[in-house]
């Protein structure tokens, strides 16, 4: 199903490559098929609570072996923007998980305290599993204020084994509806994210498929930056959805496996 033009791939990972603790398909197998046609793989993913070097290791856990270079997030896409904006770095108010923090730290940025939120330079907002009203009306409040409002990600929910929960997308909003500010978004359907994998790939556009499960995010900011794109089912979108996507997608498939043979 691959056609031979494709040098390089951007495989997002929830509902590609797994779902929650259970891999999709024979993950060893598929990377040595992978291998084997001499494809270059980036790993681009809206989940930024996992730094690279714990995708790394999970990725291991499945038998599938990558270095830290080849995984892109959402985490380490809204730093670079960040920095893009503030280049030596600051206090900032963050919330988010281990990804976040990390990716912040290494940019110069300092993640403050709910205390200390008023010295911040910038409110950052990702997926956190344990957030608190405190952390939310600090947020709300330095928006309403004026500072600057990244998002990792607009995904409304988050995928988990009992079902869709509220995603980084849905807290975003919260502040979003007590602020009246729409923030910056770094990951998937925005571009920021794919044109940090594409760089690292060092491929062309034309080359370089995509493949994700969610229409939505993955298929429209494949598009959005000139790449051909491949839909897979063992996700969130379904066919029928897909077959109605426009433009159209140029690879619909069961799963990653299908793509790749």
């Amino acid at each position: 199903m691959l056609p031979s033009h494709i040098k390089a791939l951007i495989l997002d990972m929830d509902g590609v490559l797994w779902k929650a603790d259970t891999p999709i398909g024979n993950l060893p197998e598929i990377f040595a098929r992978i291998e084997a046609r001499r494809l270059k793989v980036v790993f681009a993913t809206n989940n930024g609570t996992l730094t690279p070097e714990q995708y790394v290791e999970r990725l291991g856990g499945f038998g599938v072996t990558v270095e830290p270079w080849q995984v892109v997030t959402s985490a380490l896409a809204v730093a670079y923007m960040l920095g893009r904006k503030f280049p030596r770095g600051g206090p900032v108010f963050a919330i988010g998980e281990t990804g976040l923090l990390c990716a912040l730290n290494e940019k110069n940025f300092i993640p403050l305290s709910v205390a200390d939120a008023e010295k911040a330079l910038a409110v950052i907002v990702g997926l956190d599993r344990q957030i608190t009203f405190d952390e939310m009306r600090e947020a709300a409040l330095l928006v309403r204020r004026g500072l600057p409002f990244f998002v990792t990600n607009p995904d409304k929910t988050f995928p988990t084994p009992r079902g869709e929960i509220p995603g980084t997308g849905a807290w975003a909003s919260v502040i979003t509806t007590a602020t009246g500010v729409q923030p910056v978004y770094a990951g998937k359907p925005y571009p920021y994210l794919l044109e940090l994998a594409l760089e690292r790939l060092g491929a062309l556009r034309a080359e370089t498929l995509v493949v994700g499960d969610r229409l939505e995010t993955d298929i429209a900011a494949g598009q959005a930056v000139g790449c051909p794109t491949a839909l897979v089912l063992s996700g969130v979108s379904m066919r029928e959805q897909a077959e109605a996507w426009q433009p159209g997608i140029d690879i619909i498939a069961s799963d990653l496996a299908a793509v790749i043979n």
